[in-house]
């Protein structure tokens, strides 16, 4: 994947944003790999996320996993 597709704000995140559009099968930071197309603008899962675990992006919880959210997801 191209760096200029998403962008990790933190080594604590557990997720990445995308700033290009994210193809299925691109590799995510990580190593994750993309398992849904993702729009620019909009969150990745780059580490398993169990339901009720906090979204982290910034190093800070931004919400809540509503279910599981595998690697590479939207």
């Amino acid at each position: 994947m191209n760096a200029a597709n998403s962008i990790l704000l933190s080594p604590a995140d557990n997720v990445a944003v995308a700033n290009g559009r994210i193809e299925i099968g691109a590799v995510l930071p990580g190593g994750a790999v993309a398992k849904a197309l993702i729009e620019p603008g909009h969150k990745v899962a780059i580490k398993p996320i169990a339901a009720g675990e906090a979204v982290v992006k910034y190093a800070q919880a931004i919400g809540r996993a509503t279910q599981d959210i595998a690697p590479g997801e939207h």
